[in-house]
């Protein structure tokens, strides 16, 4: 079974600038997700008192970006097996795309009482709980997960997020550097290690960052708007506004690209407020 559903934490500070992008499964574009939707369907059909063939459905509907059909498809496995720590995470995780991050908070913890030892619902809970502002409940849930699973990139890159906003960007530079040594293949702690690098005053290494996210992901507008950042605090007021540009012709109303243009174009505000 797919514990956690194949999902990912990518969620970056500075929601404002971008659109929030919270634990979001890698969406099938080929078709093969429809497909298996239909063959589990047969396997659901065959077996409707299987929970674990719910759980499996409702996984794939999630990747098709069905989340209401995954929810209802955790609920029924749930109903089967009351202690499916997978199925309580999986439409935890289900449930926040849909921004019902009360639902999520309280089927994460049931994850967790069901079995203490299962990390992906610590990261999952960690996750709601920065969203809402609960650093330290967020830090000490992710402190266990990485016990837990000492060789998981996301749940480092998510003590990172939350240590970035508790200010602590030094330390959460060393999260990123962790998250990407175990999986140097996504492009969100690249960006979240960028807006920690420019915030320590480290701007060739913060472009050389987003250089990498935007290799991985170049529609990433608060990337691109953040390396305007870079460039533009490195003196290189051209290469600033040709990011600026691009960030504000994907996102018209990424924030970070809007101020950056103004400065940079001759409109008024400072830099450093």
């Amino acid at each position: 079974m797919v514990s956690a559903a194949g999902l990912a934490g990518c969620e970056t500070v500075g929601s404002a600038a971008g659109p929030r992008q919270y634990a979001v499964l890698e969406k099938d574009t080929t078709g093969a997700t429809n497909v298996n939707i239909a063959s589990l369907t047969e396997v659901v059909q065959r077996n409707p008192n299987d929970a674990a063939a719910y759980n499996t459905r409702g996984a794939a509907y999630a990747r098709a970006g069905q989340f209401n059909d995954a929810i209802a498809d955790f609920t029924k496995a749930i109903q089967l097996d009351p202690n499916s720590a997978s199925a309580y995470n999986n439409r935890a995780l289900a449930s926040r795309q849909i921004g019902r991050d009360g639902p999520a908070l309280q089927d994460f913890t049931k994850a967790i009482g069901i079995d203490p030892n299962y990390g992906p619902a610590y990261i999952g809970r960690a996750n709601v709980e920065r969203a809402q502002g609960n650093l330290d409940q967020a830090l000490n849930d992710l402190n266990v997960a990485i016990r837990l699973m000492p060789e998981s990139a996301e749940a480092y890159h998510a003590r990172g997020l939350v240590r970035q906003k508790q200010g602590q960007d030094t330390q959460a530079i060393a999260d990123f550097d962790a998250a990407i040594d175990r999986d140097p293949f996504k492009s969100a702690p690249y960006a979240a290690r960028g807006q920690s690098l420019i915030a320590t005053n480290q701007y060739p290494k913060a472009i050389e960052d987003y250089n990498a996210a935007l290799n991985v992901n170049n529609k990433d507008a608060t990337s691109w708007a953040y390396r305007g950042l870079a460039y533009e605090k490195s003196g290189q007021r051209k290469e600033a506004m040709e990011n600026y540009q691009r960030a504000a012709t994907i996102d018209p109303n990424n924030s970070v690209a809007r101020a950056g243009l103004g400065r940079v174009q001759g409109g008024v505000g400072s830099l450093f407020n």
